[in-house]
């Protein structure tokens, strides 16, 4: 009898990605990776990407769907409802990836391989362990700005990871119903931070592995004032009113950089 490989799902928040989701679509197609679904998460994109999404699906049923949202309440809202629909359907593996194309398909079965491979509840795609690195066009202002945010959230909550704000994750199913999903605070980007809080906190291990993060493809960033506020405030708010654990942090060198208990 055939072993059915694990089923991965790439829950695929969108809002007005109508040009970039196609890309992504046929890059994430081309992988070596069986049983890989895309899930397309649409929070009633003004430009249309929902019926982009719809013709995906419709020319990929058996491995492409869609979760219409009819409001935008930010990214961790948009990234739960999908997560809860991957788990619902069976998912065995659980990736978050932007639509803009920032993160490289291209790393996927290496997150994949880690996280099959190694004793990691979650798999990291980060910018800033060895091997990593970040867009040339990227202007130092916005490095600075990348680098400060790690640095402020790794002070706060000590979570020890090189790149705490990073939003390409392949987590094992088992995981995220074990992080209580239903209680997540966060709406937007700050999402990333609380996920990987709680992972930390729980005693699970987290690993890092190099990408090379690019810029977006066509359109615009999401991040405003509010977010921004939000992503501030939220490790203060994880510090002294977050669920209670252990953290520890280590790295090596060789190999993945790894964040769990001692």
């Amino acid at each position: 009898m055939a072993v059915v490989p694990p089923k991965t799902v790439v829950v695929v928040p969108t809002y007005n990605e109508r040009d970039n989701l196609p890309v992504l679509a046929a890059l994430l197609a081309d992988l070596p990776v069986p049983n890989l679904h895309l899930l397309v998460v649409d929070d009633d994109s003004p430009d249309g990407t929902g019926e982009v999404a719809d013709k995906l699906v419709a020319e990929a049923p058996d491995t492409v769907g869609v979760l219409h949202r009819r409001t935008k309440d930010g990214l961790g809202r948009a990234y739960l409802a999908g997560m809860a629909r991957a788990l619902d359907e069976g998912a065995d593996v659980v990736v978050q990836m932007d639509a803009d194309l920032s993160h490289p398909a291209s790393a996927l079965p290496v997150m994949l391989d880690t996280l099959r491979t190694e004793d990691a509840a979650v798999v990291i795609g980060s910018r800033y362990v060895a091997g990593g690195s970040t867009a040339a066009e990227w202007p130092r202002s916005r490095r600075a700005l990348s680098a400060w945010a790690n640095a402020y959230v790794n002070a706060i909550l000590r979570l020890g990871l090189k790149d705490a704000t990073a939003g390409f994750k392949a987590w094992r199913a088992e995981t995220l119903r074990a992080l209580d999903l239903d209680s997540v605070h966060s709406n937007g980007y700050s999402f990333q931070v609380e996920m990987n809080h709680r992972a930390v906190t729980r005693g699970f291990t987290l690993l890092e592995v190099p990408i090379h993060f690019e810029e977006r493809g066509r359109g615009t960033s999401k991040m405003d004032l509010r977010v921004q506020l939000e992503s501030a405030l939220t490790p203060w708010r994880l510090r002294f009113g977050g669920p209670a654990g252990r953290s520890g942090a280590g790295s090596g060198n060789g190999g993945p950089a790894r964040v769990g208990p001692r």
